[in-house]
């Protein structure tokens, strides 16, 4: 059964938009390094939903990489040229859920930054919402 592209596209935007709600959840909790993650993973689908829609085609993207996902829409779209700042997510999505990528420390204790936290959910917000300006959605998130 071949999936329909633009349904795709709205099902990553949904769960983006549905993560990206949870990691401010846990920013108000203090649960910094798990917000920060999310806020990675919301930016990270945001993107994927876009190319969904804009390649017309259901396509395995086989990087998690923020810049990567990026530099793809930039080539498509102009407008994502204003999120390059967004590409520093990427360093969330390691060392945020596992120790021996933050030799030394520990995720869950070493990430205790409000501002750090705020930084992450402005540039993941950033990206939704150009991402949502793209996309014909049926359904309000």
């Amino acid at each position: 059964m071949k999936k329909d592209p633009k349904k795709e596209a709205e099902r990553w935007y949904l769960q983006a938009s549905d993560e990206f709600q949870d990691a401010c959840l846990l920013t108000r909790e203090g649960r910094y390094y798990l917000a920060l993650f999310l806020f990675q993973q919301a930016a990270e689908k945001g993107l994927k939903a876009f190319l969904f829609h804009k390649l017309a085609s259901v396509k395995v993207f086989l990087t998690h990489s923020i810049a990567e996902l990026l530099k793809s829409c930039q080539e498509l779209d102009p407008d994502f040229l204003q999120l390059d700042d967004a590409k520093s997510l990427d360093r969330y999505y390691i060392i945020t859920r596992y120790p021996n990528g933050l030799p030394g420390g520990v995720p869950s204790r070493f990430f205790d930054d409000p501002q750090e936290a705020r930084r992450a959910r402005e540039l993941a917000e950033r990206v939704l919402t150009v991402v949502k300006g793209k996309l014909p959605l049926e359904e309000e998130p």
